[in-house]
This record gives structure tokens, C-alpha cells and sequence, in this order.
């Protein structure tokens, strides 16, 4: 029996518009985008398609034929011929009205990706929560590169198994080897009381949590069921990523069956070789993975695969033998696969951790930081626990006693009345005519406690009202340290003169 939530669950302007994006079109469009999908899933994983393609180029069917593609890539060339790349997104696309139907379809997803960013804001009901979450949005933007626009930061993830059986050698959080998983028939209250407090605290920003991490769904056997209750308490049914779609492929399709019923979010299954692809492509029919993203993982596909965890790992082993570290086919600042600005809760061990994605790094090597952590035993101590770590870790300014300095990955320039900032990918210029010059000073050296930094700027004849609503100001924008405790404060995080800082 599903269980019913409190109050009746809200459909977000996220879920309507993924409902819309399959309901706006007919069953025959529906049919259409799904054969173009397959296409492009050929086309990106299979280099020896790829080359098939290139060598009949004048009936690129044939190529089509031999892999059983319904789609005639003559009808979508925009896609994926060079010399027509350059009409894809103009007026002239409408001469290939298949081609411009994917990419009307593509937009739209991503569209809903970034709803589902704006779906994770709590100013309402959690001002706290949201303003500690949107500071790392921006942080995000600013530290992770090419991985942060593709980051949708949700509030919760949900590990339903301990470790994972598939071992993938790229995995970004390297996942340890498979323990066990919880049993629905056992911890479905538990379940059931978990969902429901995260839902009080944080409303319809709760739609946006999953039900994996370092693991795969498809090694507990009633990750369905857990994801059933989870829509029926929240409205939202969660996104399944498993690179075992084929594992119990009775499970995979109860999953599919209900994204069927409920469409709230695409589904994405990890392609680990040209094999898998065609293992994949036999069991499920083009229409049936329509609501379903393959990311292609194989060594020859067109994608990239992020620098942390056992990637990072096998570059760093190549590098060390003399060898290319190149490990995937497109080579982008692609940072981490961590997505979670909230809270990791793992059902095995009753635990729950407050995070956030960062690159990887020898200090964060998956890719991820953990702020603080708490057990719990029963729903109530959920709920406890993550009411604690709000309170310990999102402080509504900086504590006075933390050390002032920006992150260490961004390179200072002072400004006659402020400063500039240059990230990887963004450039911050933050001006004050009071105090903008001082404060960027102080920052940069990095050798004052926050309310140090204030005492000094307030000698120097600034108004504490100015100095302190700047300090505000500049804490906001995420290009200052953050700390999760006194420990943390000695760690040499590298605040430099300004010609030595990276950039």
C-alpha cells in the first residue's frame, strides 16, 4: 500500500514541464525523436559506426542498415556531418525538420535541468538552508569549470546499498566494493519517516533528491519500491542512474514502468563498452529508452569523463609511468561527477553528511567536501541530525572567528576602489568606494580572523555598519574559504602575494 504523505504532494513547474515535453507531442513525434536518439547513441559511442558513416558518405543508410538504425542519417546531417554543422542552429536548420525536432527536444531537456536547480530554493520555507545553498551555486560556478553547468545541485541523495558490484575503472567517487543493501521489508517506516522530514523541512525542494551515490540501484532488489514511496510522499519520482540496466532486467523494467506513470525526470543508464551498447539496444526498444539518457562511458566514445576519483587515479598512474594521461575522447575541464549541495544519507549505515561538489583534488580526491556528519536511529533522529548540522554549518554571516581569504584557486588583482578575481572559468570584480581596495588587500593575505579584518578596516575610518554589510556581501558571492571546523583553520590553503596564486 502506498503510503500517503501529511498534506497533498505539489506538482512543481519543473514536473510539468517534463509532462509537457512528452504530452505536446503526438506518438508518431514521440516515435520519431526516439529513432534520431538511437542514432545518436550509435553515433556516440561506436567508432567503428562512426568510420561506416564517413566511408558512405553519399548513403549514409547503408552504414544505418548494418546496424539496424531505422533512422536514415541522410535525414539528420546537421547532426553529425561536419560540413553541415554550420546550419544546425540557424534559419536553415528547417530544411532537416528531423534534425531540428532532436534539437527542439534537446532544448527543452535542458531547460528542465536547469528548472531542477531553480526547484532545490527553500527561501520560503528554509531561508537558512537556501541562502548556505545558493552560495555554493555560485561557488560552483566560479570553481568547478565545464562541470557546473550541468550540476543542478539537489538537496539530498539517498545510498539504498553499501558499495557496488559493477567496479567501473572511472568511477568518480570509487565506489568500494558491494556489502549489501537494506531490505524495503525492513526499513520501509524508516523509509517512510526519513522522506517525510526532509519534506517538512524543505517542501517541494526534496523532489529533486535520489536514490544512489556511490552505488547502483539496480544492487537492491526493492529499489523500486523505495523510489514508489518516495513519489507518493514527495511528488516527484527520483532519477535512476545504473550502469546494470541489464543485471535484473525485471527490475530495470519496473523502473521504466514507472517512470511511464509518473515522468518527472529522464532516466540515464552508463554504457561501459560498444558491447553493452548492443546488449542495451537488443533488450530495450528505441521507444522504451526514450525516457532514458545512455551515457556513453566506453574508451573510443565522444564524451569526456571527470578528473576525480579512480579516473583521477589512472591518470595520475599514466602520468607517473611517462605515459598520455588522456583516458576519454573529448578533453574538458570536466571536474567531478558529485551534484549535492545538502545532505549524502546512506540507509545502510544510518548516517547522514552535509556536502558539496568541488574539483577533484588531492585534498577532495572524489570530488566532493564533507562538512560535517551525524548517525541517526529512527526518523525523529533524522530529522535531529540534520537540523544540527544547519545550525553548526550555515551560519547566516561568516563566523567572526574564521580565517578571511579567498578560496585558493582564484588569482587576486587589486582595483583602485575593490578587486578582480579570475577562476578557471570566471572573472569577479567586487567594488566598494569605502573599503573595496582594503578589504581585497587583507583578503589576499590572508593572515586575519573576519573580525580582525573588520577591526582594521573600522580604524582605518570605515563605518562598521559599511564594513560589516560588505564583509556580507563579498561572503555571498563564494569566493571566500569556507571552514567545517577549528581544525580546519591550520590547513595551508594556500593564501599567497598575488603574483603566485593560481589561476
Amino acid at each position: 500500500m502506498a503510503p500517503s504523505p501529511d498534506r497533498p504532494v505539489e506538482i512543481t513547474a519543473a514536473t510539468r514541464h517534463y509532462r509537457g515535453i512528452f504530452q505536446r507531442r503526438s506518438a508518431a513525434e514521440i516515435r520519431e525523436l526516439a529513432h534520431t536518439k538511437r542514432f545518436m547513441e550509435r553515433l556516440t559511442a561506436d567508432p567503428d559506426f562512426r568510420l561506416a558513416l564517413a566511408e558512405n558518405i553519399d548513403c549514409p543508410a547503408k552504414a544505418a542498415a548494418q546496424y539496424g538504425l531505422e533512422r536514415d542519417p541522410a535525414d539528420v546531417p546537421t547532426l553529425w556531418r561536419h560540413d553541415h554543422l554550420k546550419w544546425r542552429h540557424s534559419d536553415a536548420r528547417n530544411r532537416w525538420p528531423r534534425a531540428a525536432a532532436w534539437d527542439d527536444y534537446l532544448a527543452e531537456m535542458f531547460q528542465h535541468r536547469d528548472m531542477i536547480r531553480e526547484e532545490g530554493a527553500t527561501e520560503a520555507i528554509h531561508p537558512r538552508f537556501d541562502q548556505w545553498r545558493q552560495r555554493q551555486i555560485r561557488r560552483a560556478y566560479s570553481e568547478l569549470g565545464a562541470s557546473a553547468h550541468s550540476v543542478v545541485h539537489p538537496i539530498v541523495a539517498f545510498e539504498l546499498s553499501e558499495g557496488c558490484t559493477v567496479g567501473c575503472w572511472f568511477c568518480g567517487l570509487s565506489a568500494e566494493q558491494f556489502v549489501g543493501h537494506v531490505s524495503y521489508a525492513e526499513k520501509a517506516s524508516l523509509w517512510q519517516g526519513v522522506i517525510s522530514a526532509m519534506s517538512e523541512r524543505f517542501g517541494t525542494a526534496a523532489q529533486t533528491g535520489f536514490c544512489y551515490w556511490a552505488t547502483d540501484p539496480c544492487d537492491n532488489p526493492d529499489y523500486d519500491k523505495f523510489i514508489a514511496d518516495y513519489y507518493h510522499l514527495t511528488g516527484a519520482l527520483p532519477q535512476t542512474t545504473t550502469a546494470a540496466p541489464l543485471k535484473d532486467e525485471a527490475l530495470t523494467r519496473r523502473i521504466l514502468g514507472l517512470f511511464s506513470q509518473f515522468k518527472t525526470v529522464t532516466n540515464r543508464f552508463s554504457v561501459l563498452s560498444v558491447k553493452h551498447l548492443d546488449k542495451i539496444h537488443a533488450a530495450f526498444t528505441a521507444e522504451e529508452l526514450m525516457g532514458v539518457e545512455l551515457v556513453m562511458q566506453s574508451k573510443h566514445a565522444l564524451s569526456s569523463k571527470a578528473v576525480a576519483g579512480r579516473a583521477r587515479q589512472r591518470m595520475e598512474k599514466l602520468r607517473r609511468a611517462g605515459k598520455s594521461d588522456k583516458i576519454s575522447q573529448l578533453e574538458i575541464d570536466h571536474t567531478t561527477i558529485a551534484c549535492v549541495s545538502g545532505f549524502l544519507v546512506s540507509m545502510v549505515r544510518q548516517s547522514v553528511q552535509l556536502i558539496v561538489p568541488v574539483p577533484g583534488s588531492d585534498r577532495y580526491p572524489l570530488g566532493y567536501r564533507v562538512f560535517g556528519e551525524r548517525s541517526f536511529d529512527d526518523a525523529h533522529a533524522f530529522g535531529a541530525a540534520i537540523d544540527e548540522l544547519i545550525q553548526i554549518h550555515m551560519t547566516p554571516d561568516m563566523p567572526a572567528h574564521w580565517p578571511a581569504r579567498f578560496r585558493s584557486d582564484l588569482k587576486y588583482a587589486p582595483l583602485e576602489n575593490g578587486f578582480k578575481l579570475t577562476s578557471r572559468c570566471l572573472e569577479h570584480v567586487i567594488q566598494n568606494d569605502a573599503c573595496g581596495h582594503s578589504f581585497g588587500a587583507l583578503l589576499a593575505a590572508g593572515n586575519l580572523t573576519v573580525r580582525e579584518l573588520i577591526s582594521a578596516v573600522v580604524d582605518a575610518g570605515v563605518s562598521p555598519m559599511v564594513a560589516a554589510e560588505f564583509m556580507d556581501a563579498i561572503f555571498a558571492t563564494g569566493v571566500l574559504e569556507e571552514f567545517g571546523s577549528p581544525a580546519e583553520f591550520d590547513i595551508d590553503m594556500g593564501p599567497v602575494a598575488p603574483a603566485a596564486r593560481a589561476g
